[in-house]
């Protein structure tokens, strides 16, 4: 077998799914031709996906972070960051963005930049589900870098978001467009509910991670 990056039994971090461990690394035959994947368990969804070595990369994964980087982003949660644009759909592409890239500071920017916005106006739909991934993955991440209990860390981030006495971080708004327009949002995630069987890749481009592409279950030998 081939060098691969990560081994069987390492915990890594998947963006897109959350955290993850190696349980195989495998060749199989895609279109005639062999090729190498990841087998990796993903314990907050009980979900197995299948990713190709030479795709892993592209799509985010990585290693678990060092104690101390870990720690530098339950840091950087009380830290000051530049103002908020009230325009969901600006604000929401550029969180998802940071997601992407999945590193451990820009998940933490995601989670500051959402809770201390939420203390302006509750989140619409898809942003309360944004910042719901973001932070599940931080804890989850931060637990295993650190070696803490997952509620010690849920804790220790809610402290450093809001400390006690402490007042809203948000002094500024960039009031860009209009500000949410949470009936709208809600009617894009019902929208995206009834067609989800039969729906246009067109329509859904913000709601979906086109970046899992590459994922599929073992059943699905014919997809990529």
């Amino acid at each position: 077998m081939s060098e691969t990056k990560f081994q069987i039994d390492q915990q890594i971090v998947y963006p897109s799914q959350g955290v993850g461990k190696i349980t195989e690394v495998f060749e199989k035959a895609f279109r005639g031709t062999p090729m190498m994947y990841y087998k990796i368990y993903i314990e907050s969804s009980d979900m197995i996906v299948m990713v190709p070595v030479e795709k892993a990369e592209e799509l985010g994964i990585r290693a678990i972070v060092s104690a101390e980087e870990a720690e530098k982003a339950l840091n950087s949660l009380s830290d000051d960051f530049e103002p908020i644009t009230s325009d969901w759909k600006l604000r929401y592409q550029m969180n998802l963005d940071l997601l992407k890239k999945g590193t451990i500071a820009d998940i933490a920017a995601i989670v500051r930049c959402l809770y201390n916005r939420s203390k302006v106006k509750e989140l619409p739909i898809l942003e309360r589900k944004l910042y719901d991934q973001a932070k599940k993955l931080l804890e989850d991440e931060i637990s295993i870098a650190m070696g803490m209990d997952v509620k010690e860390v849920e804790s220790k981030i809610h402290l450093k978001l809001e400390p006690p006495g402490s007042q809203p971080k948000v002094k500024h708004i960039i009031d860009d467009f209009d500000d949410e327009d949470d009936d709208l949002m809600n009617d894009i995630s019902s929208k995206k509910n009834k067609d989800d069987s039969n729906d246009e890749d067109d329509d859904s481009d913000d709601t979906n991670e086109s970046e899992d592409a590459g994922d599929f279950d073992e059943s699905d030998d014919d997809e990529f």
